[in-house]
């Protein structure tokens, strides 16, 4: 077969085969060079004479991209950060002239440990189409095996990778086989946070009626006095101690809000936030259910309340859950002990906002957790609940935290049956969510306009 002589373009609207002499101007990328020796200008060319001048600035000015570099850019590189592009036809056009430079670099690929394309074996090919290489030469088998995902079948998607950067596969291990699987997108399933809303909705109204129940069930304080506590013995109580710890809580609350309006990916946090919090909550119910602890001090009045039926505990329950269970919306409750909810809540936001906020922002992650220390603090010395309860409350809480985000970011049980039996609510929450969600920002109004050039 005949070779076939290709005619490009280049800047000057001059036309060149790849056999033909030309003299081109210093510094300009031929065809015949090597592309793993190009420079920066060299690349800055190529990009010119692929049509794809508007991204010269970011790729070649900010990021530095060489030929080597250039020759290991994947579609994922081109989605994911830092690039972030978010034209569809320009990634895959850029993706086809990459592949099409990668086919005429295959020597220089394999000399810097990258497997081409063509060179990739058939159970590959699936991940091959979406940009991805296989370092030297490791023999990795994409096991197609049974990706199931609440009785429906997990797709395998290449399409979004906005969450990862090159080498978005995730590896998982099973049943002590080694196994890759592509990740794919960070799917926002709004509905899915809709759920977690009603979720934790129905959680805060439940406990705000348990809270009356155990108003009733009080232990009188003429028999049942205050139990031993070390710190309540020894740190005299301060009265607007616990308006001071809800003021703390309040202030997490506005950063964690904050951060939620600017977050790419605001639906998954909302989500976990819903789900984690009913959850722990809903734990309070049953232990300050099951057992009822003698009021800390004797400055809470806090006698034994009976309701005359049904619709009073109701309406009690409603106040509760209407001031969010807060002093300073003028909630006063009793016998609610075992471990402390406003533990539970600054804490929980406290890991939040330090959890998807970049790790640069440590004058954020400073005042998040002195907040959560002095809200603790404040809680004590306010003598409205035992160490015990604030201790219990903030370990119950914090495992919970990293319990769950350890399964998310690695998806060890996500599709096992074994986490659908004993965690099915996340098993259905966090099906979809492949790997760590990454801390992106953008400003989701369309005015105005300095604040998303600012911000996005």
């Amino acid at each position: 077969m005949l070779p076939v002589k290709i005619w490009r373009p280049v800047k000057n609207n001059l036309f060149f085969s790849p056999g033909t002499e030309q003299q081109l101007p210093s510094g300009m990328a031929t065809p015949e060079d090597s592309a793993s020796a190009w420079s920066c200008k060299q690349v800055a060319q190529w990009l010119q004479e692929e049509g794809f001048g508007e991204y010269v600035e970011l790729l070649c000015a900010q990021h530095r991209l060489d030929g080597p570099s250039l020759l290991a850019l994947t579609e994922a590189d081109l989605r994911g950060p830092p690039l972030g592009l978010t034209v569809l036809g320009d990634i895959k056009r850029l993706t086809i002239a990459l592949r099409r430079l990668q086919r005429r670099n295959q020597a220089q690929l394999e000399e810097l440990g990258l497997r081409p394309v063509d060179s990739l074996p058939a159970e590959l090919s699936l991940g091959a189409a979406g940009g991805e290489w296989s370092f030297d030469r490791a023999d990795r088998r994409y096991n197609r095996g049974d990706h199931v995902c609440n009785g429906t079948d997990l797709r395998l998607r290449n399409g979004d990778r906005s969450g990862y950067g090159s080498g978005a596969a995730a590896h998982t291990h099973s049943n002590g086989r080694y196994r890759q699987h592509l990740a794919g997108r960070l799917d926002p399933e709004v509905w899915k946070t809709i759920i977690s809303s009603i979720y934790v909705f129905f959680v805060f109204g439940f406990t705000s009626f348990i809270m009356v129940i155990v108003h009733e069930r009080v232990p009188d304080m003429r028999t049942y006095p205050p139990l031993p506590d070390i710190f309540l013995d020894s740190v005299p109580r301060i009265p607007w101690a616990f308006a001071m710890a809800e003021a703390c809580g309040l202030i997490l609350c506005y950063m964690f809000m904050l951060i939620l309006l600017l977050h790419k990916h605001r639906s998954i946090l909302f989500r976990r936030l819903c789900s984690l919090m009913g959850t722990v909550f809903l734990l309070r119910c049953c232990t300050m259910f099951v057992t009822s602890l003698s009021v800390p001090g004797h400055h809470l009045k806090c006698a034994s309340k009976t309701y005359s039926d049904s619709w009073g505990k109701m309406q009690r329950a409603l106040l509760i859950w209407s001031g969010f269970g807060m002093t300073l919306t003028g909630v006063q409750t009793c016998g609610d002990y075992m471990f402390s909810g406003h533990t539970v809540v600054i804490t929980l936001l406290n890991f939040f906002v330090t959890e998807y906020t970049p790790r640069s922002w440590n004058l954020i992650h400073t005042i998040s957790w002195v907040l959560n220390l002095f809200g603790i603090f404040f809680i004590l010395a306010a003598h409205e609940h035992y160490s015990i309860d604030v201790f219990i409350a903030f370990y119950i809480t914090t495992r919970l935290f990293l319990y769950y985000h350890t399964l998310a970011n690695t998806r060890a049980f996500q599709q096992s049956r074994r986490a659908r039996i004993w965690f099915p609510m996340f098993s259905f929450f966090e099906c979809n969510v492949n790997g760590p969600v990454p801390n992106q920002y953008h400003w989701p109004f369309n005015k105005p306009a300095y604040m998303k050039t600012l911000i996005g």
